[in-house]
């Protein structure tokens, strides 16, 4: 045989095998250029959980480009979720129960049940597929319950939660303020919601290009920051506060950025956009109004990522004015006794 090679599963040794936890590599005295990719999960050295590839920088921008369509569907939202969740840093909080909402496949739900290990988490989802994934990696001391629900009618009781964690789920929602109107019904009076979603600058080449062909709307709205301040105070989500973070990646072609966009579940909830499919002739303009845009490293793709956090109010929309029973020695007049007195 003129050309053989042999591939060893050896994820597991490294930070384990030999004097300075360079793996097997190590111990067999094998180098970088003898074994060009090295694969590495962190269970076994670090307790963790996870996994590493390690390569020359051809080899991975290589591995990038062919697995482009699967890895950046699932690498943004987990950096997002890894900033989400370190804001939790900045609170408090003793929670009971925690809903991480449109869980996907649960990460966030492990991380927040090994972060809280008294609380009890529940994984929302509407769709089963991402719940039942969810079940296959879920560790027997990071368990959390897995509820297949609609994000507009939690199967929860008013008041019964503490935490509302949601990463990168309210972008597939038609309008954020009724999700918010739920999310405030749940929670407990001083409750948290933490979100992060995306903001309105998200896809703004994409949607450049698509406007130099027709006026239909081929992409998305996504909501602004003001927006989602009015609609968090509007339910009882009060001392609501966010920020961004613009994120600029690059894609070879527009068809790549179009392919990862169908993958991850995107989708344009527009009520005019278009109905028919959309023609060759309009695609291939809409491609080349991209290819002008252009720049060295690909074609420019901007994310906006807004992360918010509110507490849920004492009162309800709608239940200031309501009486209330009055405590003894205290006397309340209303407004309407305070006007001024007439003059003789």
């Amino acid at each position: 045989m003129r050309y053989a090679h042999a591939d060893a599963e050896d994820t597991h040794t490294p930070g384990v095998l030999g004097a300075t936890g360079r793996s097997s590599l190590e111990t067999a005295g094998l180098g970088t250029t003898k074994v060009p990719l090295l694969m590495g999960a962190l269970n076994m050295a670090f307790g963790s959980f996870g996994a590493c590839v390690a390569g020359g920088r051809d080899l991975i921008e290589l591995l990038l480009q062919r697995s482009r369509t699967y890895i950046y569907t699932t690498a943004l939202q987990s950096e997002v979720r890894t900033e989400l969740l370190s804001r939790l840093d900045f609170f408090s909080l003793k929670p009971q129960v925690i809903v991480d909402l449109g869980c996907g496949t649960a990460h966030g739900a492990a991380a927040l049940r090994a972060r809280y290990r008294r609380a009890q988490v529940l994984a929302i989802d509407i769709a089963p597929g991402m719940l039942r994934a969810a079940a296959r990696r879920s560790w027997p001391w990071r368990r959390y319950a897995r509820v297949c629900a609609d994000a507009l009618a939690l199967p929860l009781a008013a008041q019964s939660v503490d935490l509302v964690y949601s990463n990168l789920m309210l972008q597939c929602c038609d309008d954020p303020a009724p999700v918010f109107a739920e999310v405030r019904r749940v929670l407990r009076p001083g409750g948290l919601l933490l979100f992060s979603t995306l903001g309105a600058a998200t896809l703004q080449e994409l949607r450049e290009a698509w406007a130099s062909v027709d006026t239909a709307p081929h992409v998305g709205a996504f909501a602004d920051m003001p927006l989602l301040a009015a609609a968090l105070q509007h339910v009882g989500l009060r001392e609501p506060v966010m920020d961004r973070d613009l994120r600029l990646r690059h894609y070879p072609q527009a068809a790549a950025l179009m392919t990862e966009l169908r993958q991850s579940g995107a989708r344009n909830a527009a009520v005019d956009r278009r109905r028919s499919l959309t023609g060759r002739h309009r695609l291939a303009g809409m491609c080349a109004a991209y290819e002008r845009q252009r720049v060295p490293g690909g074609l420019p793709v901007t994310w906006e990522i807004i992360y918010g956090a509110a507490f849920a109010a004492a009162e309800l929309p709608g239940d200031e004015g309501r009486s209330r029973a009055v405590p003894a020695g205290e006397t309340r007049v209303p407004l309407s006794a305070l006007g001024r007195r007439a003059r003789p």
